[in-house]
């Protein structure tokens, strides 16, 4: 396993507890850059609030932009004002919103042309991207939108990484990055990886955001030590991250960091994300601790 790549991870929060907050900041080390989901129920204030906690706990918030929800062009530049001034925060998150019906910001490029990131302070952003494709937008919409989105921000001063939708492919995820890098968006990629949880909310994520089919082709495909993690009720990201550890560095695969997704287990996570990078304990040890969402 490269240390490198399991050392620069990132993650993803839903809704984090104090409680949560306070376990992973004994867990992760300073800095860590934790992604907080946009959740339609989370307010402007609620989000700002736990961003806030998130840094006063030593950690680096990134929040998620719902470019639909956003009502209104204040409503997004009192959040983004409120993200800035009172957690410190320098990066964001741009999506689109799986939502019909669109106030001002129809997608996440027109919140990075029209949404004045720069000029309230933000440094660096995130752009979405989907390795097994987005069920409502074809294929070439999906390449053309990264190029857009990453043109406009570098145009405007601002750093861009990919954050990737996850997958249990890793065979697919290498080649959508080849073919990434192959047509010249050479950003670094935060490559989706699901962190350890239980088969329930495994299909039931999987289900929900579009992956259901390199589910079943990882179920299909099962080897002895998934055998072994399905009959304990857990299923891990072990295969994903060796085999991306093992290409990270290769000149068509390019600058890629695993970038956890918790579905609620974001202690588990965190100590499954540090037992990796640390070598301190194998990632198949540490899967001993399934989540129970």
């Amino acid at each position: 396993m490269t240390s490198a790549f399991v050392a620069s991870f990132s993650l993803e929060a839903t809704r984090p507890s104090d409680a949560d907050i306070a376990a992973i900041a004994g867990v992760l080390p300073k800095g860590t850059a934790v992604y907080l989901s946009a959740v339609p129920s989370v307010d402007s204030a609620e989000l700002v609030a736990t961003a806030a906690r998130l840094r006063q706990a030593g950690l680096d918030p990134v929040a998620h932009i719902a470019a639909r929800r956003m009502t209104s062009t204040g409503h997004l530049s009192d959040l983004l004002k409120g993200l800035r001034g009172e957690a410190d925060m320098r990066q964001l998150l741009l999506v689109g919103g799986d939502i019909e019906t669109a106030g001002p910001f129809a997608d996440a490029l027109a919140v990075i042309q029209k949404g004045g990131l720069r000029d309230i302070g933000f440094e660096a952003i995130g752009i979405a991207a989907y390795p097994e494709g987005h069920s409502r937008i074809p294929p070439g919409r999906l390449e053309a939108a990264l190029d857009e989105k990453i043109a406009s921000a570098t145009a405007q001063g601002l750093r861009v990484h990919i954050v990737s939708q996850f997958s249990f492919s890793p065979e697919r995820v290498l080649t959508w990055l080849r073919q990434l890098r192959g047509s010249g968006i050479a950003v670094p990629v935060k490559v989706g990886i699901a962190g350890p949880t239980s088969v329930p909310a495994l299909l039931r994520y999987a289900k929900r955001c579009g992956v259901a089919a390199s589910l079943r082709g990882l179920v299909s495909g099962v080897g002895a030590g998934l055998v072994g993690q399905i009959t304990t009720g857990s299923v891990g990201p072990d295969r994903m991250i060796d085999a991306l550890a093992a290409a990270a560095g290769e000149r068509d695969i390019g600058d890629i960091a695993p970038h956890y997704f918790s579905f609620g287990g974001v202690v588990e996570t965190a100590c499954y994300a540090c037992d990796a990078a640390s070598a301190t304990q194998s990632p198949s040890r540490a899967m001993a601790r399934p989540n129970s969402a």
